[in-house]
This record gives C-alpha cells, structure tokens and sequence, in this order.
C-alpha cells in the first residue's frame, strides 16, 4: 500500500535513513506501486520496496549502522 507521507513509512525506515533518503524511498515505492497494478498485492509490494531500496542506493551508502550520502 502506498505511503501517503513520510510519517506513514515502516518506523526501522524512519529511524535508520536520514530524511532526504526517505523522501526518495516513499517516492519511488508509491510510484513502483502505482506502475504494478497488475500483479498481486504481494508481489507488488515487494516489487515497490526493492525499486525503492534501489533509488535509495542511487544517492546513499551504508557506513557502519548509518546512511550517508554519496559524495
């Protein structure tokens, strides 16, 4: 189900991505979830979250236990 804000966003999301890094993960998840209608709503989801994961990988790394952006 898409996120209508980031304060919709599971909370191990909110607490471990800095916010600019949420904003892009909601953006691409509800926009992964409007492009797959036509799967399962299983399927859809996590379809919506790897393309999610992968736009927050675009623009942000993992050193130790935080997010940093990518020079």
């Amino acid at each position: 189900m898409p996120y209508p804000t980031i304060e919709d966003l599971p909370l191990m999301l909110r607490a471990r991505l800095p916010h600019h890094a949420q904003e892009i993960y909601r953006a691409a998840f509800n926009h992964a979830w409007e492009d797959n209608v036509r799967c399962n709503s299983r399927r859809r989801e996590e379809i919506a979250h790897r393309v999610a994961w992968t736009a927050v990988k675009t623009r942000y790394h993992k050193e130790g236990d935080h997010w940093v952006a990518l020079p």
